[in-house]
């Protein structure tokens, strides 16, 4: 059997597993080596100070704290920094157009689960419909705010650890409101961690309780096994020869995801389109993703999906499974750090900008 065969079947059957319980079984997509993509160099080199001295937890009966992360792409080993002074200022400072209506809170004095719901567990019986390792918690060891308010989600792989709980950990968040507008953007600067078999994620779904795949999946920031290559998607069908239309995709190589923060924005513009007599989208709402401020990916809204107000944003890192090809991360731990998260009521420069970057961005691309 074919490993396309095989996850197809996998998929099949968290899909069942979906409908029966109505929780999310799996949600990102497969890996796909020939989607179109674009190339980003990286900006003037900028001197950062180290990360912030919030440490991951030492486990029980443990003499030597946890593996530090283990950046395997940067020259050295060392850790890229969290930068300190690179925080986005308001929107509103910087444009006239657009409003911010809501911005995560990061203060340490604030717990996570404040504004996030902190997903925990293994995703069973599948491994979160993928065959992951890592098993969520809440624990502040994979996430927590840093003392200059960045919040981190940390995965951290000890395949050696005596309790198969510990072995693989991380964080998988999502947020307790949903965006709330037929209109607006969200934007967040990450620095995502790149490496073998880590797979971070920013992106959205439905709130729950929702039927995954014909509600949509939005996915706005992912990468996998360390080749620095960002994806851009749209999902709202099955990963079947039948749906294959339903899946869309815009890769950009972004080289240097792991050593500063990345500006990721997803626009949408979605009012007067309307819905249907049974609740859901009746879809035309134009989509737009950018990255550091340029048009990378279009789509107009599916009809059936759920309406775009009433949608989530989450942030995790996988480990392991399908998507990153089987392959297991190295000892060590991988940040994900998320220097701010927020909400507008339009893109930077405004809807008039919005309607001129859709003339030349490309659609997106089936997978």
């Amino acid at each position: 059997m074919s490993f396309q065969n095989q996850l197809n079947q996998l998929k099949n059957k968290a899909e069942e597993f979906n409908k029966k319980h109505k929780i999310l079984p799996f949600g990102q997509n497969t890996p796909q080596q020939n989607a179109p993509q674009q190339s980003y160099g990286p900006p003037s080199q900028q001197n950062y100070p180290g990360l912030p001295g919030q440490s991951p937890q030492y486990y029980p009966g443990q003499q030597q704290p946890p593996p530090q992360p283990n950046y395997s792409t940067r020259p050295g080993g060392a850790p890229p920094p969290i930068p300190s002074h690179s925080r986005p200022g308001d929107v509103a400072t910087r444009s006239p157009w657009p409003q911010v209506y809501w911005r995560a809170n990061f203060s340490p004095s604030v717990p996570v689960g404040h504004e996030f719901e902190q997903k925990q567990g293994h995703g069973d019986p599948w491994g979160w419909g993928n065959n992951e390792l890592e098993n969520y918690t809440s624990a502040p060891s994979n996430s927590f705010y840093t003392g200059d308010e960045k919040l981190v989600l940390r995965a951290v792989s000890q395949p050696q650890h005596p309790d198969p709980e510990c072995r693989y950990t991380s964080a998988r968040l999502v947020t307790r409101r949903t965006l709330g507008r037929s209109d607006g953007c969200l934007t967040g600067w990450l620095t995502l961690p790149s490496a073998e078999g880590i797979w971070p994620a920013f992106w959205m779904l439905p709130r729950e309780p929702f039927v995954w795949p014909h509600e949509g999946e939005i996915d706005i920031a992912e990468t996998w096994n360390g080749d620095n290559q960002n994806h851009s998607c749209l999902h709202w069908g099955f990963y079947t020869p039948e749906d294959a239309a339903k899946h869309l995709v815009r890769q950009t190589h972004i080289p240097d995801m792991a050593y500063r923060p990345v500006r990721f924005d997803f626009a949408w513009r979605c009012g007067g389109t309307g819905t249907r007599g049974d609740g859901k989208s009746a879809g035309g709402g134009k989509l737009m993703w950018y990255i550091d401020g340029r048009p990378v990916m279009k789509n107009l809204m599916p009809a059936g999906t759920r309406p775009i107000e009433d949608w989530c944003i989450l942030l995790n890192v996988a480990m392991g499974g399908n998507v990153c090809q089987g392959k297991k991360p190295h000892p060590g731990a991988y940040d994900m750090a998320v220097h701010c998260l927020q909400l507008s009521d339009a893109p930077e420069g405004g809807w008039g900008k919005f309607d001129g970057d859709w003339q030349h961005c490309p659609d997106g691309a089936i997978m």
